[in-house]
Parts: structure tokens; sequence; C-alpha cells
């Protein structure tokens, strides 16, 4: 779109950065398939920092930012070529583990969240904010 990605592009490989995550934390589709369970997203924010050039090369870095029983809040890193100086794009969201059986939240399995308390780090001075006012 305009020769460089247009926003779902964006989003469609941050998607794939969160499979990823849930794939290292087991919560993979062998584990959805068993349990019925998976991470929903219940609150994303993405900002689109530069254009990204069709053909380019991305890498996506990603942060836990906390995790409870239920509740992860991680954010994604976009980079052309690797992880050094500004990102082109970020991506923020709040996720909640749902039982989809049952239609509500549930509690994460240990090893899962064991998991994603080693990616834990330190939120960057954007994480949490808003749509800006006009």
């Amino acid at each position: 779109y305009n020769g460089h990605l247009s926003e779902a592009y964006y989003v469609l490989v941050f998607g794939f950065a969160t499979d990823a995550l849930m794939d290292a934390a087991g919560l993979d589709a062998g584990y959805r398939e068993r349990t019925g369970c998976s991470l929903y997203t219940v609150e994303a924010h993405v900002r689109y920092l530069d254009e990204v050039a069709r053909g380019s090369e991305l890498t996506v870095r990603t942060t836990v930012l906390g995790v409870d029983a239920k509740k992860v809040r991680f954010l994604h890193e976009m980079f052309v070529g690797e992880p050094s100086g500004e990102p082109v794009a970020t991506e923020e969201l709040f996720t909640l583990h749902v039982d989809q059986a049952a239609g509500r939240a549930a509690p994460l399995p240990d090893t899962a969240r064991a998991h994603l308390t080693t990616l834990t780090g330190p939120a960057p001075a954007w994480a949490g904010r808003g749509i800006r006012e006009v």
C-alpha cells in the first residue's frame, strides 16, 4: 500500500509474534486443543513510527510487562533488520487466559506463568499510553 506496509500487515506481524510467545510458554495449538483454553487479547495499542518498505526483513522483540494468575501484559517492538536503534512500530497488549467452554478467565498453567515471568522486563516510557487527544 503506497509502497510500504499498511496497518493490517503491521498487526499481522505482531500477531505472529504473539503466537511465538504463546508457543514458547507452552500455550501452543496442542495445549489449546487439549484444554480449550487460550490467551484472548482484550486490549491492544499499536504505534506506527516509521514506514516499512516492501520486501524489508523484520525482527520483533517481545517483552512481558506483567503476569498474574489469569492475565498477561506484554509488548512487541518491530525493527527492520536486527533489533537495534528505534523500532518502526510497537504494540502493547493486555490478554486474559480464557477457558472457552466456560466462557470466562481461567488460571494460567504454572509452567506457562513461570516461563512468561522469565521474559519480564522493564516497561519503556511509552508503555501504558492511550490514544492522543486531538
